[in-house]
């Protein structure tokens, strides 16, 4: 009989295994990696590299590191969950960069002492 993990795991777990796919995900879009294309490197489905970016507890983590190793050779999970990819911190630096607008002339009246 077929037992569906996400039935059976504490919500703590579930919540670690939907992070770990969202890092999954972060990392293949910070190497500018299609997933189709790191699917096929890892000998997976599309279909199943998408479970495992949504998180799925119920694949094996076999397909997990192989689907690691398609996007980022030699990497291993500790590298992943601490985020030191350096494509993920590069990521990370992108997405914090914002554009600063010029204060208004009214603006830099009230802050003028």
């Amino acid at each position: 009989m077929k037992v569906k993990q996400s039935a059976v795991l504490p919500a703590q777990l579930l919540a670690q295994s939907h992070r770990m796919g969202q890092l999954l995900a972060r990392l293949r879009l910070a190497r500018r990696i299609k997933q189709t294309d790191a699917a096929l490197r890892a000998g997976l489905s599309r279909n199943t590299a998408y479970r495992i970016e949504q998180g799925d507890p119920g694949l094996a983590i076999g397909q997990v590191l192989r689907y690691l190793d398609a996007i980022a050779p030699g990497s291993t999970l500790v590298d992943l969950l601490t985020e030191a990819d350096p494509a993920l911190v590069a990521l990370n630096v992108r997405e914090q960069t914002r554009r600063v607008r010029d204060l208004s002339s009214s603006e830099l009246d009230e802050i003028n002492f």
